[in-house]
C-alpha cells in the first residue's frame, strides 16, 4: 500500500535517519565548567531537572568518550589550548554549546586575558545567553542542538569533514584576539 504524500511507511526509513536519530538520543558531554555557569550546568545533572531523560545522565572525563563539548563560563587566555586540545581529541561527530554570555562574548570581562567568545577557538552549533543561564535553557538548547542534528547532520565523513574545515577556515580568518578594540579603546 503506497503513501500519496510520499513518506515513508512506520518502520521504513534510511539508515542515515536512524543514525541521526540514534546520535541524538544519547549525546555525551564532556566536562567543561570554567567558571559561574558550571554551577548551572551541575543542576542539570541533578533529579529536579533530570538530564538522565536524555541520555545525559553522565558527563565523561575523558574527551574520547564525548561528542558534545559544553563550554560552560569564561575561557581565559591560559585555558584556551586545552578547551581547543580536548575538543581535538572528541570523537567526530562532535558538538559545541556555548553556556553563558561569558563563553559566547567574553561578557564583562573586556580584557587581554579572556577569550571574547569561544567561537575562537572552537566552531560553536549553539550560544546558550544569559549570565548565568538557567538549567531549563540548557535543556531547551540540547533539545535545539537536537533539532539542528537531524535536520544538518549527515553521516558521510567527506561531508562532515567538509563542514568542519569550512569553520575552521572562518575561525581562522576571524579577527586576532590582540588586534581586537574594546569599548574602552
Amino acid at each position: 500500500m503506497a503513501h500519496d504524500d510520499g513518506s515513508s511507511g512506520v518502520f521504513l526509513g534510511t539508515v542515515e535517519a536512524v543514525a541521526n536519530w540514534s546520535v541524538t538520543r544519547s549525546e555525551w558531554p564532556v566536562t567543561m565548567g570554567l567558571a559561574c555557569c558550571a554551577i548551572e550546568m551541575m543542576a542539570f545533572g541533578t533529579p529536579r531537572f533530570d538530564a538522565s531523560r536524555f541520555g545525559m545522565e553522565v558527563f565523561r572525563a575523558s574527551p574520547r568518550q564525548s561528542d558534545l563539548m559544553i563550554i560552560s563560563g569564561r575561557v581565559s587566555q591560559k585555558m584556551a589550548p586545552v578547551v581547543r586540545d580536548i575538543y581535538d581529541q572528541m570523537a567526530d561527530p562532535k558538538w559545541v554549546i556555548s553556556m553563558g554570555v561569558c563563553a559566547s562574548s567574553g561578557g564583562m570581562f573586556n580584557n587581554y586575558a579572556i577569550v571574547q567568545g569561544a567561537d575562537h577557538i572552537v566552531p560553536v552549533d549553539i550560544y546558550l545567553p544569559g549570565c548565568p543561564p538557567r538549567p531549563e535553557m540548557l535543556i531547551h538548547a540540547v533539545l535545539e542542538l537536537r533539532k539542528h542534528v537531524m535536520a544538518e547532520h549527515k553521516i558521510t565523513k567527506k561531508r562532515r569533514r567538509e563542514a568542519a574545515e569550512a569553520a575552521e577556515r572562518a575561525a581562522l580568518s576571524a579577527t586576532p584576539i590582540f588586534d581586537m578594540k574594546g569599548l574602552l579603546a
